[in-house]
């Protein structure tokens, strides 16, 4: 007696499943390599001779590996002194991003007061204004406030942001009720339970607000070209387009490699801070699906 054999349609979708898996994985690389290959095409660039940057057709691999395009640059651009404007300016935004957002989120999530369904709607009202319209009346208060051309201007306008206001009320919500009315009736202070038990209790959504602050805050572009008259005072974008339309610079090849390599410094940063966090990155991101 031979053994039965499985149903015809059990083994169409098994072989379709086989056939379809390649298929999802050889599609879903080709998008990575086509999204990935602006930046393969800037970071070998760097690295590449006069020659290999004006070669044609185009040579994706350096023929000969070479870091004058950096030495050139760092000689013509004080790329210290730009570097550090960007890290503070970047720092201080993410700081005040996470103690703001994240105490603003907690009062909208755990405290009861009147007026709190209306100011989650002011925050909900916010996120829907484009970034842009706010340029031309932050630059008046700036101007007023004479902060204009400091580093608080260029702070202060991105201090805290609707979205993060947002992202924390939503993570926060999620934290237990019983937990923070058993902690006060021990006798601990709101203070003391948003910094001890609450704040412990969403580093996935902190890590995901850092990443995204210091993300935009380290690429913004426009109000810091707007914001700064001194050049001491220019971020890494903005002296890195400056330097890409000063007349004076190397131009050709060596331009253009001096210009990869300092696009390569500016992105370099950012992949460190999401290296760093990208655990509780994606951790935040699997929790927000789940809510």
């Amino acid at each position: 007696m031979t053994a039965p054999t499985a149903p015809l349609p059990t083994r169409r979708r098994r072989t379709g499943s086989r056939v379809r898996t390649p298929l999802v994985y050889a599609a879903a690389s080709a998008g990575l390599l086509l999204m990935a290959a602006p930046f393969l095409w800037m970071a070998l660039s760097a690295f590449k001779t006069k020659r290999d940057l004006t070669a044609s057709p185009p040579v994706w691999i350096p023929t000969t590996w070479t870091l004058d395009n950096f030495h050139a640059l760092l000689r013509q651009l004080d790329m210290a002194r730009y570097f550090l404007n960007s890290l503070l300016v970047a720092g201080l935004v993410t700081v005040c991003n996470l103690l703001f957002c994240s105490m603003l989120g907690y009062a909208l999530a755990k405290l009861e007061f009147t007026g709190r369904s209306k100011v989650f709607g002011i925050v909900l009202a916010a996120l829907m204004v484009p970034a842009n319209l706010l340029i031309l009346p932050l630059y008046v208060l700036m101007n007023g406030l004479g902060l204009v051309d400091t580093y608080a201007g260029l702070v202060l306008p991105f201090a805290a942001n609707a979205f993060g206001v947002f992202l924390m009320r939503q993570f926060m919500q999620s934290v237990p009720d019983e937990v923070i009315e058993a902690a006060r009736i021990d006798g601990a202070g709101e203070w003391y339970i948003f910094w001890r038990i609450v704040l412990p209790l969403v580093k996935p959504a902190l890590a995901t607000l850092t990443i995204f602050t210091f993300l935009g805050s380290w690429n913004n572009f426009i109000w810091p070209l707007i914001a700064t008259d001194d050049p001491g005072k220019y971020t890494l974008p903005v002296a890195l387009a400056t330097f890409a339309n000063d007349p004076n610079r190397t131009v050709g090849g060596g331009g253009n490699g001096m210009l990869m390599a300092g696009s390569l410094l500016v992105v370099l940063p950012v992949l460190v801070v999401f290296a760093a966090l990208q655990r509780h990155f994606t951790q935040g991101i699997a929790t927000a699906g789940l809510k």
